[in-house]
């Protein structure tokens, strides 16, 4: 039996041990599975990675990482979803440079800011891109379809996944770059556009890596060279476009791991150190390898940066060729 002294003893003891136990339920995250929401359709590039890095933190932060697919409007939905989540860690988002740096200027009515209202976690992979062109098309280099280009001015065709698109951007880039006057043709996703391109029904495509490589090494198409800034082991007899003679050329797809703002530092840097674990493992690079991607880690900072270069780059690709969505 417990004496009155004893009990009111207990008593005063309560708010001190309950105000102990808080700051070790803040750190018991994770206690439930956490969503990873890809803001575009599963089985696309950016999903099948995103589902490879989910399987690897769900070994390593002890709870499962389930992918959510939230599509429509570019991706601004799925990133719309993350920003406006509870800040608890349990909403993150595999964004990508298309979606969080360059869809802010596409689309003049957002009602967000990618580069404001997420955190930047950490990088996780890099897509590159090669250009491809029908093999109807006499070209066999970029310096061919250039002057090919420059012939004909207005007749050549590019397709690409949309209006905005990594790979509409890189079209755009290209048309730029080389002074060139081509005509762009949207279509409802890369798979749609490379069916044309191999028909013959468009001339070229500048598509990622692991959609246009089956294509390429089956002869259905061409390869001319790739977007990136070193070759690929891949397809490691294709040129860089700067090889190829078009200096100063870069386009890829990048994907990092995103928060709501006001998400617990601890957070941040549990889900950026298990990143960094699974890019210096090498069975976790070589996954990522097999389905096209590479496997890259950047922290918060790095991340913020790199999206701020691409924001800046792409918007400036956007407004000189007139481009919204």
């Amino acid at each position: 039996m417990l004496t009155r002294r004893d009990w009111l003893a207990a008593l005063a003891a309560a708010p001190t041990a309950t105000t102990l136990t808080r700051p070790a339920l803040a750190q018991a995250w994770p206690s439930r599975p956490v969503r990873l929401v890809v803001p575009f359709a599963a089985g696309g590039g950016t999903d099948v990675l995103a589902r490879i890095l989910a399987n690897g933190l769900s070994e390593r932060l002890g709870a499962t990482v389930v992918v959510e697919n939230r599509t429509g409007a570019g991706g601004n939905l799925g990133l719309e979803n993350v920003i406006r989540a509870p800040a608890d860690g349990y909403s993150l988002l595999m964004g990508t440079n298309g979606a969080v740096a360059v869809n802010r200027h596409l689309y003049h009515n957002l009602g967000f800011d990618p580069l404001k209202d997420l955190l930047p976690i950490s990088l996780a992979f890099r897509i590159e891109h090669l250009l491809a062109v029908s093999n109807a098309l006499p070209a066999r280099s970029v310096g061919e379809l250039i002057a090919t280009a420059k012939a004909r001015p207005g007749t050549l065709t590019f397709g690409s996944a949309g209006t905005g698109s990594m790979i509409h951007l890189a079209g755009e880039l290209f048309r730029l770059k080389a002074g060139i006057d081509i005509t762009h043709v949207p279509y409802r996703g890369g798979g749609p556009a490379m069916n044309d391109l191999v028909a013959g029904t468009i001339d070229m495509m500048f598509d990622s890596l692991p959609s246009a490589e089956p294509q390429v090494k089956a002869g259905r198409v061409r390869a001319l060279a790739l977007c990136g800034t070193r070759r690929h082991p891949l397809l490691p007899e294709l040129p860089t476009m700067e090889e190829a003679g078009l200096p100063g050329y870069a386009a890829a797809s990048t994907g990092g791991l995103f928060a709501p703002q006001g998400t617990p530092p601890g957070v941040i840097e549990r889900v950026a150190a298990a990143v960094r674990e699974l890019t210096g493992s090498a069975a976790f690079r070589e996954q990522m390898g097999r389905s096209g991607g590479d496997a890259v880690a950047a922290g918060p900072v790095e991340l913020a940066a790199m999206m701020a270069r691409e924001s800046e780059q792409w918007g400036a690709v956007v407004r000189e060729a007139k481009i919204s969505a």
